[in-house]
């Protein structure tokens, strides 16, 4: 029905309860761009935080939970696309902006469901936030910058570029060969 907020999800004709609150969409998006853990990790993680009681039919599970954090929509690929947005180091960014939005502190709220913190995202304005965005987006797309663009960017380069992050074998790694070089 038009208007209601899923808290449940359906596979094979049952209902599954889910837990609902914007805070489990974080904690997955965190889980999804931890290096550490392998795919089937990165499911378990998501499959554990959302449901209640985790269905048999775990790929149909998974699929209906991509489908609710992505706000009810089908997803786009994003194969080819660039990474313009990082949940958690953009964290010190979009709550305030999403904060502006809603006309409350969001994270001192009980529960928020997600697809209506999806939409307090979605009506952020002006700011900081959408400037750094912007900036990234044209980066990304090798667009020119602005000049005041480009002065901002280099003002503010280690806020706006986003950090790659490392697994815990690669940062092992890199610590040997530094030790080997002389650098440790």
């Amino acid at each position: 029905m038009i208007g209601l907020l899923p808290k449940s999800l359906e596979i094979g004709g049952n209902q599954y309860r889910i837990r609902s609150d914007f805070r489990v969409a974080l904690l997955i998006f965190e889980a999804f761009n931890d290096t550490d853990l392998t795919d089937y990790e990165k499911t378990e993680v998501c499959l554990k935080c959302l449901y209640e009681e985790i269905p048999e039919d775990t790929e149909t599970a998974y699929r209906q939970a991509i489908w609710f954090l992505d706000g009810g929509n089908t997803p786009k690929s994003r194969q080819n696309q660039k990474k313009v947005f990082d949940w958690k180091q953009d964290e010190s960014l979009f709550f305030p902006a999403v904060n502006k939005s809603a006309g409350f502190e969001t994270r001192s709220a009980e529960y928020i469901h997600w697809w209506t913190f999806l939409g307090y995202f979605s009506e952020i304005g002006d700011g900081l936030f959408s400037q750094v965005i912007n900036i990234r987006t044209k980066k990304s797309k090798g667009k020119k910058l602005e000049k005041w663009e480009r002065e901002f960017y280099i003002e503010h380069k280690e806020m706006i570029d986003i950090k790659r992050t490392i697994s815990s074998e690669e940062q092992a790694e890199i610590d040997r060969l530094n030790e080997l070089l002389g650098g440790g």
